[in-house]
């Protein structure tokens, strides 16, 4: 196999996709872009302790809960953006597209639990001192050590749910004939 990568058109996926007329490929695209294998899997050999929605949650159901509403809501982002500019029209520029919004919502959840958290600390606190002492707890646990992981987690996990979306959800686009002579000219 000889592969020549001297234009960026020899990547690997960069040939052009359409949505899937199928009734049930974003259905079907969504529920395996949610069923993220390293999550399914430990939940099977490392069950949960607590199933019960609150602060003791297992974090693997919270993962498989943002998961659930994220992975459609990304593939209707998606095609909202391909009625209105054509882009991405790649199954790599789908890829893309999960990957960085899947680690930019994994940023902001983590902010907003360390928000929550230090709001928290503070209500708790009976003095001034011990809710800086809390403040800083929770902002070297869930900022300083918690947000590369989080981002790592979300980056990883949408990269799973782009690449599920690309090849369930749309199909390569056929090619189009050239019968009239038209096509090169305005490719000029």
């Amino acid at each position: 196999m000889n592969l020549s990568l001297e234009r960026p058109e020899d990547l690997p996926g960069q040939t052009r996709v359409v949505a899937r007329r199928a009734p049930g490929a974003a259905l079907a695209a969504s529920l395996a872009a949610f069923a993220w294998p390293p999550l399914i899997l430990t939940m099977i050999f490392l069950p949960p302790r607590n199933w019960l929605p609150g602060p003791q949650m297992d974090w693997r159901l919270m993962v498989l809960a943002v998961g659930l509403i994220a992975a459609p809501l990304g593939l209707w982002i998606v095609n909202r953006e391909r009625e209105r500019t054509g882009r991405p029209g790649t199954r790599l520029g789908i890829i893309w597209r999960f990957m960085l919004f899947g680690g930019l919502l994994a940023a902001g959840l983590e902010v907003l639990l360390a928000v929550i958290s230090m709001a928290m600390g503070w209500m708790q606190s009976s003095s001034f001192l011990e809710g800086l002492g809390s403040t800083e707890t929770v902002l070297l646990i869930y900022g300083v050590g918690g947000l590369p992981v989080a981002i790592l987690l979300g980056v990883s996990y949408a990269l799973w749910a782009g690449v599920c979306v690309a090849f369930l959800a749309f199909q390569t686009q056929p090619v189009v004939k050239d019968r009239l002579g038209v096509m090169e000219t305005a490719a000029r």
